[in-house]
C-alpha cells in the first residue's frame, strides 16, 4: 500500500495491519497455514505437470474429486498428513517435500 494512502486511512481512524494481525494468530498457527498454502499449491501443480484430472487423481489415490479440490484449495478439514501421502502418491521426494515446506 502507498504510504499516503496508508496515512489517509489512518487519519480517518481506520487501523492498517497484516492479516495475521486481524485475524489475531500466534506466530505458530501463521507458519502451520502458510505451510499448508504451499503444499496444497504445490499438489496442484505437480497434478497439472502429470496432466492428471482431479477425478483420474483421485481415483489413483483412492478418494474422491471434491476430496481432491479440498486438498488444492487448502481447506481446513483437509490434513497436512493427506496432503503429504497425495504428493509422495505424485513421486514427489521427502526432499521435494522439505523444499515446499521450507520455501516462502
Amino acid at each position: 500500500m502507498r504510504k499516503d494512502k496508508r496515512e489517509r486511512l489512518e487519519a480517518k481512524g481506520w487501523k492498517v495491519g497484516s492479516v495475521d494481525e486481524f485475524l489475531e494468530l500466534s506466530p505458530e498457527e501463521a507458519a502451520y497455514i502458510e505451510m499448508k498454502l504451499r503444499l496444497s499449491e504445490n499438489l496442484r501443480l505437480r497434478r497439472k505437470r502429470r496432466k492428471l484430472s482431479q477425478t483420474a487423481f483421485a481415483a489413483m489415490i483412492k478418494s474422491s474429486q471434491s476430496r481432491v479440490a479440498k486438498m488444492e484449495g487448502a481447506d481446513p478439514s483437509v490434513s497436512i498428513d493427506l496432503m503429504v501421502r497425495s504428493l509422495l502418491a505424485l513421486g514427489a521426494s521427502p526432499e521435494d517435500l522439505a523444499n515446499v515446506i521450507s520455501s516462502s
